[in-house]
């Protein structure tokens, strides 16, 4: 284990014993640390906003109330992630919102939004558009089942290590290998007809440009406007 990520359990364990022993500054500040891990992992789930987030809640007040029997025999970010994850699952049955729901612990398959672009120099219209790209993306990865889009926000999204997302699924590393393997193909393929669908329009002229053209055009043709060079 690294240094830092040897500091980083320390610290999250000083917060556990503070939490227990009634401090709620502690216990805001554990919630505030891992509030987006936990939130994309119980929206990988259940597909919906509102929803994650009682869910969230829910396994913040179940921490809350045992986390005096936390041990440190699991890193704490593990531990409230299974306590997320179940959270999650028991809503997702109790709402019967998925007809199956792929067990996380049975193999029966083989095989960040990164905010990198400058907001200070980003145009309106590259917002607009890396907006509408990331609401593509993250349609599709609803749509992947519930097993494959959850090992995907922790690999991908929450850059879990195989392991950490083993531990928390209660899966073998394998099973998570697998998993991501066919999520990214899936995703991947759904992008790729998403992208076959719109290749054809792309750049589009029909319908108002092409009347905004053709209406300047003669407008400046009927009187007698022109630009550019004149024939000799």
């Amino acid at each position: 284990m690294s240094p830092s990520r040897n500091a980083s359990t320390a610290a999250d364990l000083d917060l556990a014993k503070a939490t227990a022993r009634g401090d709620h500054g502690a216990f805001e500040t554990l919630m505030r640390r891992y509030n987006g891990r936990l939130f994309r992992i119980a929206r990988a789930i259940l597909k919906d906003d509102s929803e994650a987030e009682d869910a969230l809640q829910d396994a913040y007040i179940r921490a809350y109330r045992h986390i005096g029997d936390y041990r440190a025999d699991a890193q704490l970010g593990t531990w409230l992630t299974r306590i997320t994850i179940n959270q999650a699952l028991m809503r997702l049955r109790k709402q019967k919102r998925d007809r199956v729901v792929v067990p996380f612990d049975s193999d029966q398959t083989a095989g960040r939004d990164d905010e990198v672009a400058d907001r200070i120099s980003e145009s309106p219209s590259s917002a607009t558009l890396r907006g509408e790209i990331r609401q593509i993306l993250e349609r599709r990865i609803d749509e992947l089942p519930v097993a494959f889009r959850t090992v995907f926000v922790m690999r991908e999204v929450e850059d879990m290590t195989v392991q950490e997302t083993a531990d928390c699924l209660a899966l073998p590393p394998a099973t998570v290998r697998t998993r991501l393997f066919r999520a990214r193909t899936m995703l991947r393929e759904a992008l790729e007809r998403d992208l076959d669908s719109v290749t054809v329009d792309i750049f589009g002229f029909a319908g108002e440009r092409c009347d905004r053209i053709v209406d300047r055009v003669l407008s400046r043709v009927a009187t007698g406007t022109s630009s550019g060079p004149q024939p000799n």
